[in-house]
């Protein structure tokens, strides 16, 4: 017979998967040294609520935005588009033309759509200073018409012009405009 201890062993049914390796032990995340844990809670929320109530102000302020205000930034911004491709082209033209004196009106008219552009802007944003500078806009446009039309321009155009303008003036001193701009 056979002697157990010499015969060779047989192949083992199922093999053992070699064990795996070990995953290290996730490390606690160390306590901020400049402030204590408690107020790390708060922190947190302050600033939450600092983002929350500043994307509420922009939509209070958005809807707060009488459709006026709205229509007068756009047409600003129309305006001032305007003026700079009316500027460039003087400026170009002008100064090519008219040399010194053409260049000078062509700035000129760049500097007046950089005013358009702010009025625009101030308006949009509802800021304290676009009131104003539309006040000043509105009344210069009503004056140079009269100007246009003193030396020799079309009555048509020049009673358009300033009848839009007074409008413009009329709608922005009414009592609740004026007050969004922080004025009495």
């Amino acid at each position: 017979m056979d002697d157990p201890a010499n015969t060779p062993p047989g192949p083992d049914p199922e093999p053992t998967p070699p064990p795996a390796p070990e995953a290290p032990a996730p490390a606690a995340p160390p306590p901020p040294a400049s402030a204590p844990a408690a107020s790390a809670p708060a922190a947190a929320s302050s600033a939450s609520s600092a983002a929350s109530s500043a994307s509420s102000a922009a939509a209070s302020a958005l809807a707060a935005r009488p459709t006026g205000i709205t229509i007068l930034a756009i047409l600003a911004g129309l305006e001032a588009i305007g003026g700079l491709l009316g500027g460039f082209a003087a400026f170009a033209v002008g100064g090519v033309v008219f040399g010194l004196s053409g260049a000078i009106f062509g700035l000129a008219w760049l500097a007046l759509a950089g005013l358009w552009l702010a009025c625009g802007i101030g308006l949009w944003q509802m800021q304290p200073w676009g009131w104003p500078l539309a006040v000043v806009l509105a009344a210069g446009t009503i004056i140079w018409s009269i100007v246009v039309l003193l030396g020799g321009g079309g009555p048509i155009g020049t009673a358009v012009s300033v009848i839009i303008g007074g409008a413009i003036l009329y709608y922005l001193n009414q009592p609740g405009i004026k007050s969004l701009f922080g004025r009495a």
